[in-house]
């Protein structure tokens, strides 16, 4: 074939001649990854945008948002979820302090029961976009509702117990004060039932330990039946500390154990003022707080059942010590 007389010129590789320093700029990095929301043709970018729209028209719900959120994004407060968890939860009479609906959420009877409850209560209620609710659940599934609960607010023991000692001094209260403090529960159903029994029969409060124990969530509001707005729940920095100062006050401490030596029905503190500590189911009460006990009270059961539920064991309790006081 014709090359039109052209030549083919052979080119010799030789040393390359350097750019004296002008692509050194090239060669460095980029620096750290932006983060996802940070990315314009990210996801997250997305639904970030969304959320901060959400934001602009409702900022009550910002701020309640806002407000749950921890270190690390956790949230410090609670909530219920679920189209049948809220519905329940505000039958219950639980305290809230919004009700988050999605945006366009598909209406059944559960969410138009919901709404009307919430409206009667004076409940605030937040239209939310789905990203938000996301977030505040932590993509749990919400089914587009979203109830939030306030934290509760404890007492502390020994203002309780003074408090408590100080009316029935002067006869500003009937009965004996009498507690109940709890040792490694954390079950909140067991907790809200112990508030319903303490409230059945005439107690004064519940003690709950600061660390490794139930508080008072949502759940044991609910299995409390409303009692927890009439029982008042105070905590404990220290429980064997607490249990020791209930002491020097005159408050006589009870165990519950069922190597107890001393038998329910012969109980003879009963018209005492008594705090009665409950253990866990498992391992029921500590070496510590056995020791801080002025008696250890066993329930008589039948031989075949191992043990009783420690809210069960409390009910017991202060169906005797009330019968006592009665009959007295």
């Amino acid at each position: 074939m014709a090359n039109n007389g052209r030549r083919s010129v052979k080119l010799k590789k030789g040393p390359s001649v350097g750019t004296g320093g002008h692509g050194r700029k090239a060669l460095e990095g980029k620096g750290p990854t932006p983060k996802a929301e940070d990315r314009p043709y990210h996801k997250a970018h997305k639904n970030k945008q969304l959320a901060e729209r959400s934001a602009a028209k409702h900022p009550g719900a910002a701020r309640n948002a806002g407000a749950r959120s921890g270190p690390k994004g956790r949230a410090t407060e609670e909530v219920v979820t679920g189209r049948n968890s809220v519905v329940e939860a505000l039958r219950a009479g639980i305290p809230a302090k919004a009700l988050h609906i999605a945006i366009r959420i598909e209406m059944d009877d559960r969410v138009k029961e919901s709404l009307k409850l919430a409206a009667e209560r004076g409940i605030p209620l937040l239209e939310t976009g789905k990203p938000e609710l996301d977030r505040m659940t932590d993509d749990a599934i919400h089914q587009g509702l979203v109830l939030q609960i306030p934290p509760y607010e404890y007492q502390d023991a020994y203002e309780l117990a003074e408090q408590t000692l100080e009316s029935w001094k002067r006869g500003h209260v009937a009965n004996a004060p009498l507690f109940v403090a709890l040792d490694g529960i954390t079950d909140p159903r067991n907790l809200g039932a112990i508030i319903r029994s303490v409230s059945a029969f005439s107690g004064h409060g519940v003690i709950v330990p600061e660390r490794r124990s139930v508080g008072v969530t949502a759940s044991a509001w609910k299995t409390s039946a409303g009692a927890a707005v009439r029982v008042p729940v105070a905590r404990a920095a220290n429980l064997n500390n607490t249990l020791k100062a209930f002491k020097n006050m005159g408050i006589y401490v009870l165990g519950l154990d069922g190597d107890g030596d001393v038998s329910l029905p012969e109980l003879a503190l009963a018209t005492e003022p008594v705090c009665i500590v409950v253990g866990s189911e498992g391992k029921g009460l500590s070496r510590m707080v056995r020791e801080n006990c002025d008696q250890i009270v066993s329930i008589p059961i039948d031989s075949a059942m191992e043990s009783l539920n420690a809210s069960m064991a409390v009910g017991i309790s202060l169906y005797e010590i009330s019968r006592q006081r009665a009959a007295k």
